[in-house]
């Protein structure tokens, strides 16, 4: 689709304005009652030169290169033709009938339909803060390029490059032109229900596949096939279930035990698949490892093992054992020594610690930035009970250590309601595009910037910070 402007003379407020009125409410969690939109609204979507555009579609190829990898990587550790510690890492924490769900024949060579990455733009390029094959925002973003396009700006990947990409990748999963898809949204994730309603109603509006958002409870089982029950009372039988809840929630899950007989029967396809293993921050890790190197590089190819070595940020998991005295934990120091012994980062001063502390993955810490630690943000006490707790329950909640790479400033417009008037502060960004996979196929479906004042540690949505589609000014979408 083309986006052409309905009145191309509106000024920057106006067109502003025109966007708060636009963007479906709700799409995003609402802390004021009284305000339809909790972000900040830039009158124009996330200047991208074309330069930088292609760079993010190979990051795309790059990135879905690395899950085959991995997802080989742990199959060769678990039957023994690859280091153990790959699989012993991965499985860390995890109950046993999650592990052997990982390990089924059924799910052993399916991967995530849908990548999102977490990028910082630094002045050195994209470091990539974190991966996540279970995103929000799909329909967050979608909406947005729907109504910048009303304004005759086309967003990367094109108006409705997420509903088109999420579309293929279904396509793909179940091997049918127009499947049934159910996306299960747990109670867990329930902030995520409006956008992804956006997303399946644009689905059906645009005649791509039959999706609707629906609670596991409204899934019917039968010995034949999963049935999905509708607010009007129908019954659709499923082709596909997308997954929207996370495996650390499983049992939190209604019916959690049918969806997954159904899909291991081969009655429904299931995506993401049900591998918590290929959803752990500690694959940095095990990316870094030089014991693994050859193995990477093997499964990767040189060049796409440069390429993701040089915005993977250096990641160690933080791992209790002692090690023998002339062991060393490689790359890390502590006053130009190297160390052998985790607690020797408490004697790092405040601005020696750049690194964040997170928990890897199986966990309700692991998502939303809810068990990340800026080491350089906390008291030596503080940075003292980080490093003890990590060490403490590295068995049952693995955390990583992982250098921390400052956003490069820039000047970001926004509009302030209250005046009337666009306005401009100082900023960082985080770019999350949207890659689907289709088979071998990646494509790059939308981009979500959002810039948040230069002040805050960690980037994310919040009140202050401007999210808005990305676009490429020179038309390369």
């Amino acid at each position: 689709m083309a986006c052409t402007a309905y009145s191309p003379d509106l000024s920057a407020a106006e067109r502003a304005r025109f966007l708060y009125d636009a963007i479906p409410p709700g799409l995003f969690k609402v802390e004021n009652a009284e305000d339809r939109i909790a972000w900040r609204i830039s009158p124009e979507p996330f200047a991208l030169d074309p330069k930088t555009v292609e760079r993010l579609e190979v990051i795309g190829r790059d990135l879905a290169a690395f899950y085959r990898a991995l997802n080989s990587l742990y199959n060769r550790s678990a039957r023994g033709t690859a280091p153990a510690f790959i699989a012993e890492y991965l499985d860390r924490g995890k109950p046993e009938h999650v592990v052997r769900l990982a390990r089924q024949n059924r799910f052993k060579q399916d991967l995530p339909a849908v990548i999102r990455p977490d990028l910082i733009m630094t002045d050195a390029g994209f470091t990539a803060a974190e991966l996540d094959s279970v995103p929000g925002g799909m329909g967050f973003v979608g909406a947005m390029a729907e109504a910048y396009c009303n304004l005759g700006m086309e967003a990367v990947g094109g108006t409705y490059g997420i509903p088109e990409g999420f579309a293929a990748a279904m396509r793909a999963q179940s091997g049918k032109e127009k499947p049934i898809v159910a996306i299960v949204v747990s109670e867990e994730s329930a902030d995520y229900r409006p956008e992804l309603g956006w997303l399946a109603e644009t689905l059906r509006k645009r005649g791509l596949l039959d999706a609707y958002v629906v609670a596991p409870q409204d899934i019917v089982f039968t010995e034949d096939a999963l049935f999905m029950r509708l607010e009007d009372g129908r019954e659709e039988k499923l082709d596909v279930i997308y997954r929207n809840f996370e495996m650390f929630d499983l049992l939190n899950v209604p019916k959690q035990e049918l969806l997954l007989y159904a899909a291991r029967h081969n009655r429904v396809k299931m995506s993401p698949p049900p591998k918590a293993n290929l959803e752990e921050k500690l694959a940095f890790a095990l990316f870094h490892h030089p014991m693994l190197a050859k193995l990477w590089q093997a499964e990767l190819g040189k060049d796409a093992f440069v390429r993701i070595g040089q915005i993977f940020p250096q990641t160690w998991v933080i791992d209790a054992r002692p090690l023998p005295p002339q062991a060393v934990i490689y790359g890390l120091e502590a006053g130009g020594l190297p160390i052998n012994d985790w607690m020797q980062l408490v004697e790092l001063g405040k601005s020696e610690r750049d690194f964040v502390v997170k928990p890897s993955g199986f966990s309700e810490l692991a998502w939303g930035s809810k068990g990340v630690k800026v080491a350089n943000d906390l008291t030596k006490d503080e940075w003292i009970a980080t490093l003890s707790e990590a060490m403490r329950d590295a068995e049952k909640t693995p955390r990583i250590l992982q250098r921390f790479h400052k956003g490069r400033r820039l000047r970001q417009e926004y509009f302030d309601r209250e005046k009337g008037e666009i306005r401009t502060f100082d900023g960082r960004v985080r770019l999350c595009p949207y890659y689907f996979l289709a088979g071998e196929d990646v494509t790059l479906g939308g981009i979500l910037a959002t810039v948040a004042p230069a002040d805050k540690r960690l980037i994310h949505g919040m009140t202050d910070a401007v999210m808005a589609p990305s676009w490429s000014k020179d038309g390369g979408a």
